[in-house]
């Protein structure tokens, strides 16, 4: 291997390296509780801000949007203590993930759905912006689900934008 050359290994869990493989390797273990999604987020609205003078508000309402649809408890929802904790404890999905990987794929959708806005320097509406997310959240949570299991995940955010009076409205 060159100088120049490196490596970097995404593993599940370090049950099978030795120390010395860990030493050498320099491998950093952060489990998935210990990160979260909201650091995930609040990195991806900053780097928004970058992209040009019109983000802030866009940044905004998308903020608020994430506060209200994913960090509260949904409606109804017994000991579940966000929309990510809900997602785990009444849907199945084909292959197992996590939150970051949720959301990581809720933000990738969002950005490449809002990508003509910010090549035209444009602002959306609120409602516009609301649409989009909530269309790139249930693709971001309902990616790895079954049909089934799709439509209990689209009740259930239907339940959360109405409790936040974010049915679908013009503009």
């Amino acid at each position: 291997m060159t100088d120049n050359c490196r490596i970097v290994f995404e593993v599940e869990n370090l049950r099978n390296a030795s120390p010395a493989t860990v030493s050498r390797a320099g491998i950093i273990y952060v489990s998935a509780s210990d990160l979260g999604w909201k650091p995930l987020v609040e990195s991806w609205l900053l780097r928004r801000l970058e992209l040009g003078s019109n983000r802030h508000g866009e940044v905004e309402v998308l903020e608020a949007l994430f506060e209200k649809w994913l960090k509260q408890a949904p409606p109804n929802s017994g000991a579940a203590a966000d929309l990510f904790d809900w997602h785990v404890r009444n849907l199945r999905a084909i292959m197992p993930t996590n939150d970051s990987i949720m959301i990581a794929n809720a933000l990738n959708i969002l950005a490449a759905s809002l990508r003509t806005s910010v090549e035209e320097n444009s602002v959306l509406s609120e409602g516009a912006y609301r649409r989009v997310a909530c269309w790139a959240c249930m693709w971001g949570f309902g990616g790895l689900l079954e049909p089934e299991e799709r439509k209990k995940l689209w009740a259930k955010f239907s339940e959360v934008l109405e409790a936040n009076h974010h049915e679908d409205e013009p503009g």
